[in-house]
């Protein structure tokens, strides 16, 4: 019987680069991911390095698949835009062509809160969701992926909306509250100021929060009031890594349907 080759997903941040195979069918991990430390000096080629590893350890149950990389970064057409928590030498990079060349394979490269984005649409809190979706991440920053009747809109950086005079995620992202000790009360309501702000901007029909605090939801979701249900993600750390496979496969399939 065939091996069946599964698609990669690797996450590149800015404390840990992290890789796995992933199951299109059921939407989880085909094998336990692999974490590697993000090196101190994390330019583009020392971190390639790092990702070759990772890919060359699932050799056997991804073969010459297509590969997902997310990135904490504004990326288009493979091209890195910005730097958040990442050495700035990657501004300007096309990873597509670097990974693609080192790896010897098709790869896909996107916005991390992107990439969880498209996870949850396909396989967790936003599947089947009509109209529009907007999937916060809350980490060391806040990201964001606006998904638009199954459709990623990418790049949309809503983290950086001014508000109050300040970038949101500076006064609400997850390591604000414990950087100031706050309490899930006060949090909550800086996080009810930020949510309300973009409510008001793109009247979403449903807000998906993820990132490492999404575990411990019921602290906060609850006291929070918005005009759209605002849920967790079903995926929460393993929603960027789903994603990032989900689009390999997907834009791999496109080239060779458009026979490019």
């Amino acid at each position: 019987m065939p091996t069946t080759h599964h698609p990669l997903g690797i996450d590149i941040g800015g404390s840990g680069i992290k890789g796995a195979p992933v199951d299109l069918a059921a939407g989880s991990f085909a094998r336990d991911r692999v974490r590697c430390e993000t090196p101190k000096v994390s330019t583009p080629d020392v971190v390639a390095d790092v990702v070759a590893k990772i890919a060359e350890s699932f050799a056997e149950v991804t073969g010459n698949s297509p590969i997902g990389v997310t990135m904490p970064a504004v990326v288009t057409h493979g091209v890195v835009r910005s730097a958040a928590n990442i050495d700035p030498a990657w501004i300007g990079t096309d990873v597509r062509r670097l990974l693609g060349e080192r790896l010897g394979r098709p790869v896909t490269v996107v916005n991390d809160a992107d990439a969880a984005g498209v996870g949850e649409m396909h396989f967790g809190a936003a599947r089947n969701a009509d109209g529009l979706v907007l999937v916060s991440t809350l980490g060391t920053g806040i990201g964001s992926a606006l998904i638009y009747n199954g459709v990623l809109i990418p790049n949309s950086e809503l983290g950086h909306l001014e508000i109050d005079g300040r970038d949101a995620e500076q006064r609400a992202a997850s390591s604000v509250k414990d950087d100031k000790n706050l309490t899930w009360q006060e949090w909550a309501e800086r996080l009810q100021r930020y949510f309300s702000h973009v409510e008001n901007l793109f009247w979403p029909d449903l807000i998906v929060v993820g990132g490492g605090v999404s575990r411990k939801a019921e602290k906060f979701l609850p006291l929070l009031h918005l005009r759209a249900p605002i849920v967790a993600a079903q995926l929460q750390n393993s929603a960027g890594i789903i994603g990032a496979a989900w689009l390999a496969r997907h834009h791999a399939e496109s080239r060779r349907t458009a026979g490019t």
